[in-house]
């Protein structure tokens, strides 16, 4: 008899995987496909939504393949997705009326800076605890309702859906409009207390009500697929980074897990209780598992691995991203050069739009090598401004680093992360959190588990790395840091600069 295992699709920024997983949260099988990138203008990053259902459609099968399972063999299945993510599609042709605006796209500064301008700023951050800025999903979707054509009149007609990118495969998977309580929380329609859409945001943005999605909790039976998966119930749906909060077992306040990913994103549990941020935070929802919602403090990190993406296929500086680890090495130290990675501006706790990445520090001894290490470092410097952060909003420092995705497997990385926190970072057995946590929302939707601490006891740490540095030349460096990020501000000018 097969073992009876959940299924996770992880809708990805760069990819669409399908992981199948056992009982005790070991990952059995996995299959991948990546989906174009799309810039058709500087600042401007777009998917093809199209194409990431075919993924679909082609790595599910191909995961139970691998397994030498059947559908049958499925006792549910959790989709964690990319979030912020925009998908507007026809309601009765299932097409959408233009790609899917990613959460790198900076293309709605003008609505944002507009929504400041006019007051609302205040409003928006009290109801639905996000400060306006380009990453949220909200004004990606304003901004299709004004620039695509017709398509405000058929919003506004009851033709048009939207949905992130869980809510589209959701729809595509089962037919149904929904989605869960975390990825509409990184709209800025929604209320962040009552759990719903609220109104006056959706006035303010200018977005009718009819199009949006229904909210969910993370663990629920949303529907039953056909094609694909028939009869599977879809049971569980979280944003990436609420989905590697519950694969890494965060289930007490004060809990910390980072996924170093595209980006890297860090979120605190902080209980029932929403951590307004005094410090460039993002208070958000964690999960809602259950009756009470959990909620997070969250910083967001644009660029990590996609730095050492541009450091490989822009630059041509190494042939894989696993290589980068082998250069770094061959120096000592970053020899006085600092990468600011504000490709698309600053995000988490600086939230500088205007900044734009720079290199500083070059000299004639500077060496690939040491570019290298400061590209690593950039994203260990980073993590250290957004747990500054969390210290000072949630007033418990964190004493542990939980870490999982794919840049984990960098242990020089690792190592410069503990040492400019000052405090132990800690890997699981099975890095796959992010999928991990989807699947332990379907199983927990459908009794596979019966509750959260069966899910802890799961979690097991398969790498630990301790602080080592010297406290004065981590006191030096981070001030180089910081004197670095200053000469990345004001390099994109408004139309009302001089």
């Amino acid at each position: 008899m097969s073992e009876r295992v959940i299924a996770a699709i992880d809708q990805g920024t760069t990819s669409t995987r399908c992981l199948l997983f056992n009982r005790s949260g070991r990952m059995l099988a996995v299959a991948q496909r990546e989906h174009r990138q799309h810039y058709p203008a500087p600042g401007l990053v777009e998917h093809d939504a199209q194409e990431i259902w075919r993924n679909v459609e082609r790595v599910v099968p191909a995961a139970l393949r691998s397994a030498g399972l059947e559908p049958d063999d499925l006792v549910a299945l959790g989709i964690a997705n990319q979030r912020e993510t925009t998908v507007v599609w026809d309601r009765h042709t299932g097409v959408p009326i233009c790609r899917a605006i990613t959460w790198q796209d900076t293309r709605t500064d003008g609505i944002v800076a507009r929504l400041v301008a006019d007051g609302h700023a205040d409003l928006i951050t009290e109801r639905c605890g996000l400060a306006p800025a380009t990453y949220f999903a909200g004004p990606r979707l304003r901004w299709i309702l004004d620039q695509v054509p017709g398509a405000r009149d058929r919003a506004e007609a009851g033709d048009l859906l939207f949905g992130t990118m869980e809510s589209w495969l959701i729809w595509k998977l089962t037919g149904r409009h929904v989605t869960d309580v975390t990825n509409a929380s990184r709209t800025m329609l929604m209320d962040l207390r009552t759990l719903e859409w609220c109104d006056e945001l959706l006035a303010v943005l200018d977005v009718p009500a009819r199009m949006l999605p229904e909210i969910r909790p993370n663990a629920q039976v949303y529907g039953t697929c056909t094609g694909v998966l028939p009869g599977v119930p879809v049971a569980g749906a979280l944003g990436d980074q609420q989905a590697a909060l519950v694969g890494q077992a965060c289930f007490s306040p004060g809990e910390v897990k980072c996924t170093y990913g595209t980006g890297a994103f860090l979120l605190m549990n902080t209980g029932d209780r929403i951590a307004r941020s005094t410090h460039g935070l993002i208070p958000t929802v964690g999960y809602l598992i259950g009756d009470t919602p959990v909620y997070a403090l969250e910083g967001a990190i644009a660029m990590t691995g996609s730095l050492v993406q541009w450091f490989r296929d822009s630059l041509g500086m190494i042939p894989t991203a696993a290589r980068i680890e082998t250069l770094a090495e061959t120096v000592p130290d970053n020899g006085g050069c600092y990468i600011v990675p504000a490709f698309s501006g600053l995000y988490s706790p600086r939230w500088h739009p205007d900044a734009r990445g720079v290199m500083v520090g070059l000299t004639s001894f500077i060496t690939r090598g040491h570019l290298a290490r400061a590209v690593l470092e950039a994203t260990g410097w980073q993590t250290r401004e957004v747990v500054d952060a969390m210290n000072l909003d949630s007033g418990v420092p964190v004493s542990r680093l939980k870490v999982d995705g794919g840049m984990t497997a960098n242990h020089l990385l690792m190592q410069f992360v503990a040492d400019v926190l000052d405090v132990p970072v800690e890997r699981p057995l099975g890095s796959e959190a992010v999928s991990l946590g989807a699947a332990y929302a379907a199983g927990l939707a459908v009794g596979h588990w019966p509750d959260v601490e069966v899910l802890r006891a799961n979690w097991h740490r398969g790498a630990a790395w301790e602080p080592a540095m010297d406290p004065d030349l981590r006191r030096s460096e981070h001030e180089n840091w910081g004197r670095a990020v200053d000469r990345s501000y004001g390099w994109v000018r408004t139309s009302g600069d001089a």
